[in-house]
């Protein structure tokens, strides 16, 4: 049996190795037939001449990014958008020679170029369009000339460009329109307060800023203008110097008073800056080299003078006779008696040591105390008996 098994095994083996080798022949095989076309074509270019022409690829620069498999397939759904793709992968636009780039740029010189006269149109109504407008202008001027010679007809031509912003497919209610010259503008000026789709339109000289008001300036600062300059936001490595050196262009300091730690000595992170006069802290505040110390953004604003504060008495010398003084208080009125905080103190009356108000000791009174005697007492009582 064991000699059997032995053979068996000897047996599967063989045919392992012979698989083995066929499948080696069969890829040797392959690796023959594919080389041969190759050394083909190759001996085939040796022999062709060189000035043979062969077929060149063209590519098209101008076409758009292929689709891929995924979109091709949501393309199939209609779950893809071509508009929205086409926007985020434009087509490349072609190169352009020298004479078309520099006639490309004359264009958008002149379309971007606006004229010196123009007219701004207001209280428009949402509906209003640029052919309403050009129809309005153009109706209504048509009459000039007869009665004023100062007016003059405007035709369509003569309306170079009609500027309505819109925003979320409505006009904002304005419009800007240019046109060739000044005797122009005066024409169509002179057609304010006519009305336009139900309202009456308000005509200004699109150059002229009369009537507008005027922008609002921000102040300098919360406070009063003062004398001293409150510098926050400091770094913790910042000294007297280097505030000395970065407001020294602003002004003459008096004085740096800057807060300090007590155990290390370095800033706290803001200082006080005495200048002799206000122009100081106000050239400060305009400055922008004063606005940044070591890398740090400053918050400047105008401190508190406390040498321009009235004291009591001074401001009492300055109240005439006749006159009130507000700060003083009302002599007739009788500030109310506050409950006192500390309670008031026990007191215990004794009749034996003369409603003393000193406390006798415990030994003292268990000495003095009237004591029962020990005697065995008769008894008083009378006897009850009942029949």
């Amino acid at each position: 049996m064991g000699n059997t098994d032995k053979s068996a095994k000897s047996e599967s083996k063989k045919e392992k190795r012979e698989r083995k080798l066929e499948k080696k022949t069969k890829k040797r095989s392959i690796e023959e037939e594919v080389d041969k076309p190759s050394t083909e074509a190759e001996n085939t270019q040796a022999s062709a001449p060189k000035h043979a022409d062969f077929e060149e690829l063209e590519i098209d620069l101008s076409a758009g990014v292929p689709l891929s498999k995924k979109q091709s397939r949501l393309l199939k759904k209609g779950k893809l958008d071509l508009e929205r793709l086409a926007k985020k992968h434009p087509v490349p636009k072609p190169e352009l020679t020298e004479e078309e780039k520099l006639a490309q740029e004359e264009e958008d010189k002149k379309k971007s170029k606006k004229s010196e006269f123009a007219v701004w149109i207001g209280n428009l109504s949402f509906d209003t369009t640029k052919e309403d407008l050009v129809r309005f202008i153009v109706g209504k001027t048509a009459h000039n000339g007869e009665d004023d010679s100062q007016l003059i007809k405007i035709e369509e031509a003569d309306i170079t460009r009609v500027n309505l912003p819109k925003k979320e497919n409505k006009i904002k209610g304005f419009a800007y329109i240019d046109l060739p010259s000044a005797v122009h503008v005066t024409s169509v000026v002179a057609l304010s307060e006519s009305p336009l789709n139900g309202r009456k339109l308000l005509i200004k000289n699109a150059n002229s800023f009369e009537g507008r008001p005027a922008a609002a300036v921000a102040p300098l600062s919360k406070n009063p203008p003062s004398r001293i300059l409150f510098v926050g936001n400091l770094s913790f490595d910042t000294s007297e110097d280097n505030l000395e050196e970065h407001f020294r262009h602003c002004g003459e300091i008096v004085r740096i008073r800057m807060a300090t730690f007590e155990d290390t000595g370095k800033c706290k992170g803001f200082a006080f800056i005495d200048f002799k006069d206000e122009t100081g802290p106000t050239a400060a505040l305009k400055s922008k080299l004063a606005k940044k110390l070591i890398n740090r953004p400053l918050r400047l604003e105008y401190g508190e003078d406390r040498s321009k504060r009235n004291p009591n008495h001074i401001r009492k010398a300055e109240v005439q006779e006749g006159e009130v003084d507000d700060f003083a208080p009302n002599s007739n009125y009788e500030k109310p008696q506050r409950a006192s905080s500390t309670p008031k103190k026990r007191v215990f009356r004794d009749d034996n040591h003369n409603h003393s108000n000193k406390r006798v000791k415990s030994s003292v009174a268990l000495a003095t105390a009237q004591r029962a005697s020990a005697a065995i007492v008769p008894s008083s009582g009378k006897k009850i008996t009942f029949d």
